[in-house]
């Protein structure tokens, strides 16, 4: 089966060691596969000149703070970027390029273009997985804050991020270490690929849910749920032969797995047919 350009150039940029994937040519590259004539290098232009703005706007002493304030008034005030609010579900904001055009995305969408413009101008920065909320934060010095590029790049503290987790839960949430960890490339790209298979599984879109897999998959080949999931997707396009795969790869693997007796019975009623 011949993959889609988009999904050729996505697996040859995370073959490379994970601190060298770039994000987001990779992003760009899932944005190919649903617009198959998207011109990667203009969007990648389009942040760099982004960046060389950005630049001409810092302080003659770029602190870190002054160095935020600069990429938030010309982000959030100069360019109107925001985000989606009204739309959070539309599959739009997880392509980078819409999120560039529209100016308008997800968290972790728009968190990707401030880190492309972060990197540019050699501020250092990572992403923060927070469950339910993406962040980032600069690594220089000893500086413990974190930007919500959601909310016109608000700068937090931890006890802000505990107060913005139990806002979104609707319920006090216990501030956890881990979820102020930085995240990989490989996982920050997954993460992006994961909020596109939910929407489109909430849309039946089988092809597109399945597609979204399949690349999660290409991140982490061991990823128990998506063997699963992939196994059971193909099953309901009816793509057989690859769904009795799936499901024998998944049992080998996870012989113990709670869900395995069901899939046990779905691989024997595929063994009948």
């Amino acid at each position: 089966m011949e993959f889609p350009v988009g999904r050729q150039l996505f697996y040859q940029e995370i073959q490379q060691p994970d601190e060298q994937i770039c994000l987001e040519r990779a992003a760009l590259y899932l944005a190919k596969e649903e617009y198959p004539l998207l011109d990667v290098e203009e969007y990648m232009n389009a942040l760099d000149t982004m960046a060389v703005e950005v630049q001409e706007r810092l302080p003659p002493e770029p602190y870190p703070l002054k160095i935020l304030q600069a990429i938030n008034q010309y982000l959030y005030e100069d360019l109107g970027f925001k985000g989606n609010t009204t739309e959070y579900y539309d599959p739009r904001n997880s392509f980078l390029s819409d999120v560039i055009d529209r100016r308008t995305g997800i968290p972790i969408t728009l968190s990707l273009v401030y880190l492309a413009i972060a990197r540019r101008i050699d501020f250092p920065m990572i992403g923060i997985g927070m469950p339910g909320h993406f962040m980032i934060r600069p690594t220089v010095g000893e500086m413990e804050v974190f930007v919500d590029p959601f909310h016109q790049g608000e700068i937090l503290f931890p006890q802000d991020c505990r107060d913005r987790l139990s806002k979104i839960f609707d319920r006090p949430v216990e501030l956890r270490p881990e979820f102020l960890e930085p995240i990989t490339s490989r996982q920050f790209l997954a993460r992006m690929l994961t909020n596109l298979k939910v929407i489109y599984a909430n849309q039946s879109d089988l092809e597109k849910t399945l597609a979204a897999t399949e690349r999660i998959l290409l991140l982490f080949p061991q990823a128990a749920l998506e063997l699963r999931d992939r196994g059971l997707l193909y099953y309901r396009l009816n793509r057989i032969t690859e769904a009795r795969q799936d499901f024998e790869d998944y049992l080998t693997q996870f012989p113990t797995a709670e869900d395995a007796p069901a899939i046990q019975q779905l691989l024997d009623s595929l063994g009948e047919n």
